[in-house]
């Protein structure tokens, strides 16, 4: 890297912390259900409605990234991201909850697929997937953050100025804005956009298809299906961690809190490790055990009755799903180099599996009246991440 590359790495890993603001919305979730007496069909829309924008917004991101940059995309994501996190301090209404986090979902959607190319424009040469790994980490800390703040804001234990568990919202608002003032006055290099036998057009239509034809190369399209796999699973346990404890521990809603932080503190363990085994292990290797201990993970949050069972299982899921993402996100984009910002964009849209994943969980466990039908649906996601195996070198 060159010396200003070098420093862009600081307010680029500031943005991956911003990133991890959109994980509040499972622990939210779990507090406007309580506040608003919600069943978990009507809760669940909220991480649902989150990852919804990914869907739509994606890959008109990667064609946006194309014409004003990866840095100014970013920018603008994170202003997006401020002012959803300004909403909740004007009220907690079903209404006012839901345009939050659909604003949410549109900053993280243009954040994730802008965020993850600019890092490969700062880091030169190999080492994409385990620098992308650190970043998560990064995102992790902030994730694992959420559930003590709303802890601390609902019991009183910091100034909540009234906001009681919201007080998150706006402690995140200022620490966006940094993210902001950072990245704009850090200068970046990017590189000019390549653009392989295609003709220059200038209609939308046309460039949005000849993105979405890069799904009939195999690898983009299984890679995709991983990450809808992988997202789901994160947000589903970070919505369905707390109802566990909550149905076979008859823990309160801010004892159950801790579930989540419990999952984010072993993501968080597994992005710093896993930085290190990406660069003196076989990706496939680490894919392997990354997914045989969700696999566990599954059977224990299934059938556990304890608060150890229980505990392990989440913390299991933690590390194993952590670096699924870096790992197939890395892999897609090595194998279409000369179209990252296109490739990116689909990745990115595989997040819409935050959205199929909870409303089926939430489907499921009101029709069973249990939370097992939860983990039913995320233990699909977890067999298919077994067959992306043999997909990696």
């Amino acid at each position: 890297m060159n010396k200003t590359n070098k420093l862009a790495i600081i307010p680029v890993m500031l943005c991956f912390f911003t990133m991890g603001f959109v994980d509040l919305v499972g622990t939210a979730s779990n507090y406007v259900k309580a506040d608003l007496h919600l069943n978990d069909t009507q809760s669940n829309l909220f991480p649902s409605l989150v990852f919804f924008w990914f869907l739509i917004f994606s890959v008109p991101t990667g064609m946006l990234m194309n014409k004003i940059g990866r840095k100014k995309t970013v920018l603008l994501s994170i202003i997006i991201t401020v002012l959803s996190l300004l909403l909740p301090l004007f009220g907690e209404s079903y209404l006012l909850m839901l345009l939050a986090f659909s604003l949410l979902g549109i900053g993280n959607a243009l954040m994730q697929t802008s965020l993850n190319p600019l890092v490969s424009t700062v880091i030169k040469g190999g080492n994409l997937a385990s620098t992308l790994t650190f970043g998560q980490f990064i995102k992790a800390i902030a994730s694992f953050m959420v559930p003590y703040l709303a802890i601390w804001g609902a019991s009183a234990s910091i100034p909540s100025f009234g906001l009681g568990w919201r007080v998150l919202f706006p402690i995140y608002m200022i620490i966006g804005i940094i993210a902001t003032l950072l990245l704009w006055t850090t200068p970046i290099e990017e590189e000019a956009v390549i653009v392989e036998n295609e003709l220059p057009t200038n209609n939308i239509a046309d460039e949005y298809l000849a993105c979405f034809k890069l799904l009939g190369i195999p690898i983009v399209l299984l890679s995709f299906i991983g990450i809808m796999c992988h997202v789901g699973i994160d947000v589903g346990v970070n919505t369905t961690a707390p109802k566990i404890c909550q149905e076979r521990l008859g823990m309160t809603l801010n004892e159950a809190a801790v579930a989540t932080s419990l999952y984010f503190l072993f993501r968080t363990i597994g992005c710093l490790t896993g930085s290190f085994f990406l660069r003196v292990m076989k990706t496939q290797t680490f894919f392997i055990i990354s997914v045989t201990m969700m696999a566990l993970s599954m059977i224990g949050l299934y059938f556990g009755t304890s608060k150890l069972v229980l505990y392990m299982a989440i913390a299991l899921v933690g590390y194993g799903n952590s670096n699924v993402f870096s790992i197939v996100f890395a892999q897609a984009l090595q194998c279409v180099p000369t179209k990252k910002n296109e490739v990116s964009g689909l990745m990115i849209m595989g997040l819409f599996g935050g959205t199929v994943f909870p409303l089926l969980m939430g489907y499921v466990s009101d029709a069973l009246h249990r939370q097992a039908g939860a983990i039913l649906v995320m233990a699909v996601g977890v067999a298919y991440l077994f067959t992306y195996i043999r997909k990696l070198a």
